[in-house]
């Protein structure tokens, strides 16, 4: 999702978006757009408000404030709204809706009765060989696996063709590996139909996974739009910063145009700016920042760790009394309250005004 733009009209816009319930706004002014064939990811914690924003995009919520227009049509005002019939929408939710009556084939061809019964054989054909299921026609939704029920459910939805495919938490109902397996081959399925779609999840590792943009959501409001790369490293907020990874914030000093000085000594890189020397910040370091090093003479305690089995994961304090993560390779097991050697790797930094 990319910010509006008035030089190139984008597949999906939302302008200014505001919804409220008894004068309590749960979306504040969201705008974004979508491209077309690119997929977008509403991400951010429970209560966030990024299903009630889905479901405004659906049709299925009134608009206080702002507009929804596709390819140039408006959808949605604050006087004016296109049913959610007629809008063309797919969508897929965490509950996956099968009709346990009806085969694979019924299921998928439900939005489609209208067809004439070639043209029906020919999509549902189509989609379970996309979705990696031929064969299943007549098979009943209780026979097939999680992960196989939400392939069909996906089918579904991109039967008639959707001009936009919106999807509320999918795979929250699947265990975590089956979504690790799933999630990459979803996004190809939508990638060689060129589909255009959005996803919204609490999930980060998801939303990377599935994402072509990601707008990071905290209390009505995004705060952040860009790739995973661009939120993970280079976070616009302390927010985001926050919510997304591992991080911790250590108290600095900016000691030049590329410098600070923090519990880690001094550290030079590039990505900052706006800040005088001799101003106080928050620098955020990620585990990937500090490394297990046995050859360096930087010591910090291990006071807590997790084996995540290329790596452990470290809560080290440094010597000021701070405590941060560290990565380590799996092969490095020291024991919790054990002196290690770190090395920081860090020559892009994250700077944040000091906070309070």
């Amino acid at each position: 999702m990319t910010s509006p733009s008035t030089s190139a009209v984008s597949e999906l816009s939302i302008h200014n978006v505001t919804i409220s319930y008894d004068d309590i706004q749960i979306i504040k002014e969201v705008s974004f757009s979508l491209k077309e064939g690119e997929i977008g990811c509403l991400l951010g914690p429970s209560g966030c408000g990024k299903s009630t924003l889905l479901r405004a995009i659906a049709g299925f919520e009134p608009l206080t404030y702002g507009e929804v227009h596709i390819d140039g049509e408006l959808l949605a005002s604050t006087t004016y709204s296109v049913p959610p019939e007629q809008r063309k929408f797919g969508m897929v939710f965490q509950d996956i809706a099968l009709f346990p009556h009806l085969t694979i084939f019924e299921n998928i061809v439900f939005g489609i009765k209208h067809w004439s019964k070639q043209k029906q054989i020919s999509r549902v054909s189509y989609l379970l060989d996309l979705v990696g299921l031929s064969g299943y026609d007549d098979r009943y939704p209780h026979s097939l696996s999680g992960g196989q029920q939400q392939r069909i459910a996906l089918a579904r939805a991109m039967a008639p063709k959707p001009r936009l495919l919106l999807m509320d938490e999918p795979f929250s109902g699947l265990d975590t590996k089956l979504r690790e397996e799933l999630v990459p081959e979803i996004r190809q399925i939508l990638l060689q139909e060129n589909m255009s779609a959005i996803l919204v999840t609490h999930d980060q590792l998801e939303a990377f996974a599935m994402a072509d943009q990601v707008s990071v959501m905290s209390e009505g409001c995004i705060h952040q739009t860009g790739t995973a790369y661009q939120i993970y490293h280079r976070p616009s907020t302390r927010f985001v910063a926050s919510f997304i990874g591992h991080g911790d914030f250590l108290s600095s000093v900016v000691c030049g145009d590329d410098c600070v000085h923090s519990d880690l000594g001094e550290i030079r890189g590039s990505g900052f700016h706006g800040f005088e020397s001799g101003e106080k910040v928050d620098l955020l370091v990620r585990p990937d920042d500090i490394l297990h090093d046995d050859d360096s003479n930087f010591k910090g305690l291990i006071v807590n760790k997790w084996f995540r089995g290329s790596h452990f994961l470290y809560r080290v304090k440094l010597p000021s009394g701070k405590v941060v993560f560290c990565f380590a390779s799996s092969h490095h097991n020291h024991s919790v309250d054990q002196e290690i050697g770190l090395s920081v790797n860090l020559d892009h930094l994250v700077l944040f005004p000091k906070a309070g």
